[in-house]
Protein backbone atom coordinates (compact mmCIF):
# COMPACT_ATOMS: atom_id res chain seq x y z
CA UNK A 1 0.00 0.00 0.00
CA UNK A 2 2.66 2.63 0.74
CA UNK A 3 5.86 4.29 -0.57
CA UNK A 4 8.11 3.16 1.96
CA UNK A 5 10.96 1.18 0.73
CA UNK A 6 10.15 -1.35 3.18
CA UNK A 7 12.82 -3.53 5.14
CA UNK A 8 10.38 -5.65 6.91
CA UNK A 9 6.87 -6.85 7.50
CA UNK A 10 7.00 -4.83 10.29
CA UNK A 11 7.67 -1.70 9.04
CA UNK A 12 5.50 -2.17 6.03
CA UNK A 13 2.73 -2.55 8.88
CA UNK A 14 3.50 0.48 10.90
CA UNK A 15 3.41 2.46 7.89
CA UNK A 16 0.26 1.08 6.55
CA UNK A 17 -1.64 1.37 10.52
CA UNK A 18 0.12 3.80 12.38
CA UNK A 19 2.45 6.56 10.79
CA UNK A 20 0.92 9.73 10.68
CA UNK A 21 -2.51 8.40 12.34
CA UNK A 22 -3.17 11.63 14.59
CA UNK A 23 -2.94 10.73 18.52
CA UNK A 24 -5.20 12.90 20.45
CA UNK A 25 -6.63 11.22 23.43
CA UNK A 26 -3.72 9.07 24.45
CA UNK A 27 -0.87 10.47 26.44
CA UNK A 28 0.64 7.41 26.31
CA UNK A 29 0.55 6.79 23.08
CA UNK A 30 1.83 9.90 22.56
CA UNK A 31 4.93 9.86 25.13
CA UNK A 32 6.22 6.14 23.44
CA UNK A 33 6.05 7.49 20.14
CA UNK A 34 8.09 10.72 21.66
CA UNK A 35 10.27 7.84 23.73
CA UNK A 36 10.75 5.85 20.57
CA UNK A 37 12.20 8.57 18.33
CA UNK A 38 14.41 9.74 21.28
CA UNK A 39 15.99 5.90 21.10
CA UNK A 40 16.01 6.28 17.24
CA UNK A 41 18.97 9.13 17.35
CA UNK A 42 21.54 7.63 15.41
CA UNK A 43 20.13 4.32 14.79
CA UNK A 44 17.41 3.18 11.65
CA UNK A 45 13.88 3.20 12.56
CA UNK A 46 13.87 -0.55 11.48
CA UNK A 47 15.94 -1.21 14.80
CA UNK A 48 13.66 0.61 16.76
CA UNK A 49 10.40 -1.25 15.27
CA UNK A 50 12.22 -5.07 16.09
CA UNK A 51 12.96 -3.86 19.58
CA UNK A 52 9.75 -1.99 20.62
CA UNK A 53 8.17 -4.99 22.11
CA UNK A 54 11.29 -5.08 24.74
CA UNK A 55 11.43 -1.44 24.87
CA UNK A 56 7.38 -1.36 26.24
CA UNK A 57 8.41 -3.83 28.55
CA UNK A 58 11.33 -2.20 30.11
CA UNK A 59 9.67 1.00 30.21
CA UNK A 60 6.43 -0.62 31.42
CA UNK A 61 4.72 0.42 28.92
CA UNK A 62 5.53 3.79 28.48
CA UNK A 63 3.37 4.66 31.62
CA UNK A 64 4.57 8.30 31.95
CA UNK A 65 3.72 8.27 36.06
CA UNK A 66 6.11 5.36 36.52
CA UNK A 67 8.75 5.80 34.05
CA UNK A 68 8.87 9.22 36.25
CA UNK A 69 9.27 7.80 39.35
CA UNK A 70 12.29 5.06 38.16
CA UNK A 71 15.38 5.59 39.63
CA UNK A 72 19.32 4.36 39.54
CA UNK A 73 17.89 0.94 40.02
CA UNK A 74 15.63 0.56 37.60
CA UNK A 75 18.08 2.61 34.94
CA UNK A 76 20.66 -0.65 35.71
CA UNK A 77 17.92 -3.04 35.14
CA UNK A 78 17.03 -1.26 31.66
CA UNK A 79 20.57 -1.24 30.99
CA UNK A 80 21.56 -5.05 31.79
CA UNK A 81 18.02 -6.44 30.05
CA UNK A 82 19.06 -8.88 27.04
CA UNK A 83 18.89 -7.47 23.77
CA UNK A 84 18.20 -3.56 25.11
CA UNK A 85 20.17 -0.65 23.16
CA UNK A 86 23.21 0.12 25.96
CA UNK A 87 22.75 3.56 25.67
CA UNK A 88 22.91 4.96 29.36
CA UNK A 89 22.32 8.77 28.29
CA UNK A 90 19.37 7.95 26.58
CA UNK A 91 17.21 5.68 28.77
CA UNK A 92 18.05 8.57 31.45
CA UNK A 93 16.44 10.83 28.85
CA UNK A 94 13.25 8.74 28.86
CA UNK A 95 12.93 8.80 32.57
CA UNK A 96 13.72 12.71 32.74
CA UNK A 97 11.57 13.15 29.77
CA UNK A 98 8.62 11.26 31.62
CA UNK A 99 9.29 13.94 34.49
CA UNK A 100 9.01 17.07 32.56
CA UNK A 101 5.64 15.32 30.36
CA UNK A 102 3.77 15.16 34.71
CA UNK A 103 4.53 19.37 34.24
CA UNK A 104 3.33 19.45 31.09
CA UNK A 105 0.15 17.72 31.96
CA UNK A 106 -0.18 19.98 34.51
CA UNK A 107 -0.13 23.17 32.49
CA UNK A 108 -1.88 21.96 29.54
CA UNK A 109 -4.21 19.23 30.42
CA UNK A 110 -2.27 16.74 28.50
CA UNK A 111 0.72 15.78 26.84
CA UNK A 112 -1.31 15.79 23.03
CA UNK A 113 -3.20 18.81 23.99
CA UNK A 114 0.16 20.68 24.45
CA UNK A 115 1.33 18.75 20.97
CA UNK A 116 -1.61 20.12 19.43
CA UNK A 117 -2.28 23.34 20.79
CA UNK A 118 -0.12 24.54 17.89
CA UNK A 119 -1.78 23.28 15.33
CA UNK A 120 -5.50 24.29 16.34
CA UNK A 121 -5.87 19.95 16.39
CA UNK A 122 -5.68 20.10 12.54
CA UNK A 123 -2.84 18.01 10.52
CA UNK A 124 -1.01 19.71 8.66
CA UNK A 125 0.08 19.09 5.02
CA UNK A 126 3.22 20.92 3.94
CA UNK A 127 3.55 22.57 0.38
CA UNK A 128 5.25 20.29 -1.41
CA UNK A 129 5.93 17.69 0.77
CA UNK A 130 2.74 15.37 -0.88
CA UNK A 131 5.27 15.48 -4.02
CA UNK A 132 7.85 14.17 -2.65
CA UNK A 133 9.89 17.81 -0.91
CA UNK A 134 10.56 16.00 2.31
CA UNK A 135 12.31 17.78 4.85
CA UNK A 136 14.03 16.83 8.24
CA UNK A 137 12.76 19.46 10.31
CA UNK A 138 11.00 22.93 9.86
CA UNK A 139 10.80 26.56 11.73
CA UNK A 140 7.77 24.61 13.31
CA UNK A 141 9.88 21.77 15.13
CA UNK A 142 12.91 23.92 15.39
CA UNK A 143 10.52 26.00 17.81
CA UNK A 144 8.94 23.23 19.68
CA UNK A 145 12.24 21.84 19.98
CA UNK A 146 13.42 24.76 22.05
CA UNK A 147 10.22 24.98 23.95
CA UNK A 148 10.39 21.31 25.31
CA UNK A 149 14.05 21.55 26.30
CA UNK A 150 13.33 24.77 28.05
CA UNK A 151 10.38 22.50 29.82
CA UNK A 152 12.90 20.07 30.67
CA UNK A 153 13.25 17.45 27.95
CA UNK A 154 16.12 15.45 26.51
CA UNK A 155 16.89 14.51 23.02
CA UNK A 156 14.28 16.62 21.45
CA UNK A 157 16.20 18.57 18.75
CA UNK A 158 14.33 20.04 15.67
CA UNK A 159 14.60 16.87 13.49
CA UNK A 160 13.65 14.07 16.52
CA UNK A 161 10.48 16.59 16.74
CA UNK A 162 9.81 16.71 12.93
CA UNK A 163 9.81 13.01 13.27
CA UNK A 164 7.99 12.95 16.29
CA UNK A 165 4.96 15.08 14.51
CA UNK A 166 5.30 12.65 11.14
CA UNK A 167 4.93 9.23 13.54
CA UNK A 168 1.29 11.31 15.67
CA UNK A 169 -0.27 12.55 12.12
CA UNK A 170 0.43 16.30 13.34
CA UNK A 171 1.89 16.54 10.24
CA UNK A 172 0.83 14.23 7.54
CA UNK A 173 4.05 12.96 5.01
CA UNK A 174 2.89 10.73 3.17
CA UNK A 175 3.10 11.26 -0.14
CA UNK A 176 0.01 11.96 -2.74
CA UNK A 177 -0.05 8.66 -4.92
CA UNK A 178 0.06 6.87 -1.33
CA UNK A 179 -3.63 5.51 -0.38
CA UNK A 180 -2.95 6.65 2.99
CA UNK A 181 -2.59 9.91 1.99
CA UNK A 182 -6.01 10.39 0.66
CA UNK A 183 -7.39 8.22 3.62
CA UNK A 184 -5.44 10.54 6.35
CA UNK A 185 -6.67 13.88 4.65
CA UNK A 186 -10.33 12.38 4.14
CA UNK A 187 -10.84 11.61 7.44
CA UNK A 188 -9.35 14.08 9.94
CA UNK A 189 -9.05 17.72 9.44
CA UNK A 190 -6.14 19.53 7.81
CA UNK A 191 -4.21 22.52 7.18
CA UNK A 192 -2.86 23.07 3.99
CA UNK A 193 0.52 25.43 4.35
CA UNK A 194 4.02 26.82 3.32
CA UNK A 195 6.91 25.14 5.25
CA UNK A 196 7.76 27.94 6.53
CA UNK A 197 4.34 28.22 8.07
CA UNK A 198 4.39 29.12 12.23
CA UNK A 199 0.81 30.35 14.27
CA UNK A 200 -0.09 33.33 14.18
CA UNK A 201 0.46 34.06 18.12
CA UNK A 202 4.53 32.26 17.44
CA UNK A 203 5.49 34.65 14.66
CA UNK A 204 3.78 37.34 16.13
CA UNK A 205 6.21 36.90 19.07
CA UNK A 206 9.32 36.81 16.43
CA UNK A 207 11.11 33.81 18.43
Amino acid sequence: MGCWPYANKEEEAYHDLEWGVPVKDDDTHMFEHLSLECLQCGLSWNYVLMRRPLFREVFFGFDIDRVAAFDEEDQERILSTEGMLKNRRKVAAIIKNAGATQKVREEFGSLCAYFWGFTEGKTLVFEGHPEGTWCAHNPLSAYIAKDLKRRGFSFVGPTTVYAHMQSTGIICDHFKDCERFAYLTSNYPCLYVREDWLPACIAASGK
